[in-house]
C-alpha cells in the first residue's frame, strides 16, 4: 500500500538545525567534562586542574548555542508563516 503523503527529502534541514547540533555537540563535551571533574570527589583522589572545570563550563555554551538555534528556527517559521498570510490576504 502506498502512502498518501510524499516522502520529505533526506537534507530537509531548516535554517537554526546547525546551531542545535552544534550545541547539542558542545552540551555533551562539556557533560562529559563535568563528570570527569566530579569524579575523584567521589573517588577520594586529588581533584584537577582549573582548566578542567573551566572545559566543563562549555555544558552553558553548548546550552545557549541551541537556544539561539531554536530562536532562529522560530523566527524563520513565523517569517513564512506571515508571508503565507499576506499572499491568502492579497485580492486577486
Amino acid at each position: 500500500m502506498r502512502s498518501e503523503t510524499p516522502s520529505a527529502p533526506s537534507d530537509d534541514s531548516a535554517p537554526g538545525d546547525g546551531l542545535v547540533r552544534a550545541g547539542a555537540i558542545v552540551f555533551i563535551v562539556g557533560a562529559v567534562a563535568t563528570l570527569v571533574t566530579v569524579a575523584p570527589l567521589f573517588l577520594g583522589s586529588d581533584p584537577f586542574p582549573t582548566v578542567a572545570y573551566l572545559v566543563s563550563m562549555l555544558m552553558g555554551v553548548g546550552f545557549l548555542i541551541a537556544g539561539a538555534g531554536v530562536l532562529r528556527s522560530i523566527a524563520v517559521q513565523r517569517r513564512r508563516a506571515r508571508a503565507v498570510q499576506a499572499a491568502a490576504a492579497q485580492p486577486r
